[in-house]
């Protein structure tokens, strides 16, 4: 699949010396040709859901939702439309004490709807987000990519293919802590290796 779209998702709260926006950086240079739309969670946070959301996401009528409410859902429908729009999706994933930034979690939040990125049916749920690739470059600097103690990556993958997306590559920058030279190096091994 040529990559002519792509969605990047930063999540990391490090501005500058970000190990996993350098590497994403690495991987949107593969695809020189491609639109890059980038999504910055730590710079621009997006709110936490909250009872009116999953209320108004349950189908309320439009005509008795609050003011806060329709602007939860207009960025929630943003936010779906950057997705669907996108070929690629190139998320940094930091690992915070094992699991996914909150912020990433917010965007998760938001974006998984029933009925608009997945819905159940009689042989259980189906993503309707298919024909999408998705390439998660992950940073940690204690937590093994795919080890016990990892909690995001698994959830990552189990969320992008619950939304239909299946196609899920992972660059692993883990390990900082021990050797981050080498660990650096071996990522950037595996960015050079991606299919442009």
């Amino acid at each position: 699949m040529a990559t002519k779209s792509i969605l990047r998702i930063d999540t990391s709260a490090r501005r500058q010396g970000s190990v996993s926006r350098d590497l994403a950086d690495a991987v949107i240079a593969r695809f020189p040709e491609a639109e890059v739309v980038t999504r910055d969670l730590a710079a621009d946070p997006l709110p936490h859901i909250d009872e009116g959301f999953v209320t108004v996401t349950k189908g309320s009528a439009q005509d008795t939702l609050s003011d806060k409410q329709r602007a939860m859902l207009a960025l929630s429908d943003t936010l779906i439309d950057e997705l669907q729009a996108a070929d690629t999706i190139v998320i940094g994933l930091p690992v915070y004490n094992f699991g996914v930034p909150s912020g990433l979690k917010a965007w998760i939040d938001l974006i998984a709807r029933a009925g608009v990125t997945f819905r159940y049916t009689e042989a259980g749920p189906e993503g309707l987000l298919t024909g999408k690739r998705a390439i998660i470059v992950m940073a940690s600097g204690g937590t093994e990519a795919g080890s016990p103690i990892d909690f995001a990556t698994p959830y990552l993958r189990h969320v992008l293919g619950f939304v239909g997306i299946t196609e899920v590559e992972l660059i692993h920058a883990d390990k900082l802590a021990f050797d981050a030279e080498a660990t650096i190096a071996g990522a950037r091994e595996q960015v050079a290796g991606i299919a442009a």
